[in-house]
């Protein structure tokens, strides 16, 4: 079977004729099917994340199907359809493991970081990692549920927002865009922020009651004149634009971060003291975790918008992405 790795730091993407290897204790072999592309693959490709050993096959949001199952695998079997996110195993022997924290754990396990990901067609991994895929949903329709998804999914429902409440969901991209169906299929009252008109008829397609144009509007101002969010959903890195979000928080509101950068952003104490407002930032989630959004998006209809490559075609798919030319989720075929 031909997979893809990078032999090095900053080396190209290379094709190979896969070894099948059997899995140890605890552990399964995975026919993947499909493997989203993200953002974060760029620690892989380009060795921005301390400790990777190469050659290395990136991805983490992995749909496939179970072919082969190691000692003490507990109830999984040959021909379950299984997901593999950024939870990729964990120690259970650390503190936040011992408290049931495994998305914290110390030495947590990243497929396409820790060990080949999903950019291979076989990959092993931990049962632990492993999430249920529910019959409704194709492999593709998957693979980026498994960190996207999640990582919305499971930032709102733990957000403190109820039904009803007004929630703001900024940026209408890879996250954006599923953010704002998971929020407005949850009971919320959903405004979508992002910068330009163009993306007024997608953000009202996919959910929301009303758009915000960054560009041309003020959005704290225009948030206040509905009361204030309770919740501002960030998934677009912008500092200058999450800073200002903040104003827009009502009354014991809270910002959630999922949108990555390094870049600080500016807040005033001021701005936090006032109404009691925070700001906190949320990872991706446990396997259990990925089967609940599988499971959520399978019954309520959220999807992701996806472009598809070969897995001949990786370089490009994941050229694509990193240029903003893919605007949601590319996800390679196996």
């Amino acid at each position: 079977m031909k997979s893809v790795r990078v032999e090095q730091a900053k080396g190209p993407f290379k094709l190979f004729d896969e070894k099948i290897v059997e899995p140890a204790r605890g552990q399964v072999r995975i026919r993947v099917q499909a493997c989203g592309v993200c953002h974060s693959d760029e620690f892989t490709k380009e060795g921005a994340w301390p400790g990777i050993t190469y050659p290395r096959s990136p991805g983490h949001e992995i749909a496939g199907v179970i072919e082969a199952l190691g000692e003490d695998a507990g109830e999984w079997k040959a021909g379950d359809r299984v997901g593999v996110g950024w939870h990729g195993g964990n120690c259970f022997r650390c503190e936040p493991c011992r408290r049931g924290d495994f998305i914290n754990c110390k030495f947590l396990k990243i497929p396409g970081i820790s060990y080949d990901g999903g950019y291979s067609a076989h990959m092993i991994a931990p049962v632990e990692a492993l999430a249920h895929i529910p019959d409704a949903l194709r492999s593709e329709e998957v693979a980026p549920l498994m960190c996207a998804g999640i990582t919305t999914f499971n930032a709102l429902r733990h957000s403190g927002a109820g039904p009803g409440d007004l929630v703001g969901i900024q940026g209408i991209g890879g996250l954006g865009h599923l953010g704002i169906q998971f929020a407005a299929k949850s009971g919320y009252d959903v405004v979508a922020i992002g910068r330009g008109e163009d993306k007024q008829a997608l953000a009202l397609k996919l959910g929301a009651r009303r758009y915000i144009d960054s560009g041309k509007q003020d959005v704290a101002a225009e948030l206040n004149k509905e009361g204030g969010a309770a919740v501002i959903l960030a998934t677009a890195p912008d500092p200058k634009a999450i800073g200002a979000l903040v104003d827009g928080l009502g009354a014991r509101g809270r910002l959630v971060i999922v949108g990555a950068s390094a870049d600080p952003f500016a807040v005033s104490s001021f701005q936090l003291i006032g109404a009691q407002r925070t700001i906190a930032g949320w990872p991706a989630g446990t396997s259990k975790d990925s089967e609940d959004t599988l499971k959520f998006a399978a019954q309520t209809g959220v999807r992701a918008m996806i472009e598809t490559f070969p897995i001949e075609k990786a370089a490009e798919g994941y050229e694509r992405m990193i240029t903003g030319k893919v605007r949601f989720r590319a996800v390679l075929m196996h």
